[in-house]
């Protein structure tokens, strides 16, 4: 039976490298699969799923405007076993509903990766309904520079200060990002950071 899960996380948790890992399991089964990210992240080029340890792997690109569901059953051929979204808190609300028609009508599983929350302690619109929605959630677990599971994400200037105010999508690592407990988050206490 195929189900929609959400695996959400901190910045920084591995949720890119558990996608890639999980697409390879797949094709190493001859199964085939569809991955796709955000079309602002080309940080490591268009239409590329990327982890910071070096895995990448082609992909799709989804933006506001897509129909995803029709996009995926488009794509689809007779050996698609998964979809796969990276960055999945930029999907909007329709989107979300559209992996739920991939799940449930074209009985497709489909596994999403990306934040509960932005650099402000708000949720993303595509978080939210997945928190919703989803059959299956799976925390991805990271730490604080304190060593406390990291709840929270952190965006901070040059001088290391966090940043309390902005647009909510600032795409970029962990040159902008810390992933923070909810204690440090709220002090402003962003620590070593790379």
């Amino acid at each position: 039976m195929a189900k929609l899960y959400f695996y959400y996380s901190a910045m920084n948790a591995g949720k890119t490298t558990k996608l890639l890992q999980n697409s390879f399991n797949y094709q190493e089964k001859k199964m085939d699969t569809l991955l796709y990210t955000f079309k602002l992240d080309n940080r490591f080029g268009e239409a590329v799923v990327s982890s910071r340890i070096g895995l990448k792997a082609s992909s799709h690109v989804f933006d506001a405007d897509l129909d995803i569901f029709a996009d995926i059953d488009s794509k689809r051929g007779p050996k698609t076993a998964c979809v796969l979204v990276d960055e999945a808190q930029f999907l909007t609300k329709k989107q979300v509903h559209g992996l739920c028609r991939v799940v449930d009508d074209l009985e497709i599983p489909v596994l999403t990766y990306g934040l509960r929350a932005d650099f402000l302690g708000e949720p993303f619109e595509g978080s939210l309904y997945l928190l919703l929605l989803a059959d299956e959630l799976i925390e991805v677990k990271t730490i604080c520079h304190c060593g406390k599971k990291a709840i929270m994400n952190a965006k901070f200037d040059s001088n290391k200060r966090i940043i309390r105010q902005g647009e909510q999508v600032d795409i970029g690592g962990s040159e902008k990002y810390t992933a923070l407990c909810r204690k440090h988050f709220n002090s402003g206490e962003v620590g070593p950071v790379s």
